[in-house]
């Protein structure tokens, strides 16, 4: 099983990087973030066409995530919400479903920038609650991945600029922590088991020549639990989609797991 997660920095723009995905590497799972699409607006019939279906939970012009299968291996929707947010919090951020006997999430973690605005508080109130779920998942025993854009750069080892990036919420020392304490739940981070050093890279850039100098870093996680980890196979970045025409800023990234 291929399960791949992919922010695509808005869905209508990058629909046809979607479909030619889809086409071309064809995953048993594909999680989304950042569609900035409200549901109704979702153009579904495209992804139909492609030979796949979803569940979607997105939000007009920002955030916005889904989960995707291939239309004759459908999901079962569990949430569209991670459990302890306030009315308030309105944004479109987690869905969670089953695909056969795993349990797969799509996550999009508040950037958090800049640091010492409340952006930066509601990134680690989101990260504590994301923190209490992945012990309430890890209870289940079963396979589960999370997977998406986290929007942490979890070591110095995963950007190509420690000093650049020193003061983004992305890595600072609290947001780091809090990954951290996830992670040490005994959750297992898939491609730093398959790539154990040197530079990963996910997410670079359209500023500055960025892709093009290869200065990314690695934001986008899939953490295995356990019975999953026992069952990862490989995993990887497909770096060449960043490449492509009117790409988005991610690339895909992927783990693949016994069925």
């Amino acid at each position: 099983m291929k399960i791949v997660t992919y922010n695509l920095n808005g869905i209508r723009a990058r629909m046809p990087r979607l479909v030619e995905y889809l086409d071309e590497r064809k995953p048993d799972v594909l999680c989304l973030q950042e569609i900035k699409c409200a549901d109704e607006s979702i153009p579904i019939e495209d992804v139909r066409g492609a030979g796949y279906e979803g569940h979607w939970h997105g939000q007009k012009g920002f955030n916005g995530v889904a989960v995707l299968t291939p239309a004759g291996r459908p999901a079962k929707l569990r949430r569209v919400r991670l459990p302890g947010a306030d009315e308030e919090d309105l944004h479109s951020r987690y869905i969670e479903a089953e695909v056969g006997d795993v349990v797969v999430a799509s996550l999009y973690l508040p950037n958090g920038n800049p640091v010492g605005t409340e952006k930066f508080g509601y990134k680690l109130a989101w990260l504590e609650r994301l923190r209490l779920h992945a012990l309430d998942l890890l209870a289940e025993e079963r396979p589960v991945v999370l997977a998406g854009d986290w929007n942490v750069i979890p070591t110095d080892e995963d950007v190509f600029s420690p000093r650049a990036m020193a003061h983004d919420a992305l890595m600072q020392p609290e947001s780091r922590a809090a990954f951290r304490r996830i992670l040490h739940q005994g959750w297992t981070d898939a491609i730093r088991a398959r790539f154990p050093e040197g530079p990963v890279w996910t997410f670079w850039d359209y500023t500055a020549g960025c892709f093009q100098r290869d200065a990314g870093f690695r934001i986008d996680h899939l953490l295995l639990s356990p019975s999953a980890a026992d069952r990862l196979l490989d995993a990887g970045v497909d770096k060449d989609y960043r490449g492509r025409e009117k790409a988005s800023d991610h690339a895909p990234t992927w783990v693949e797991i016994e069925d």
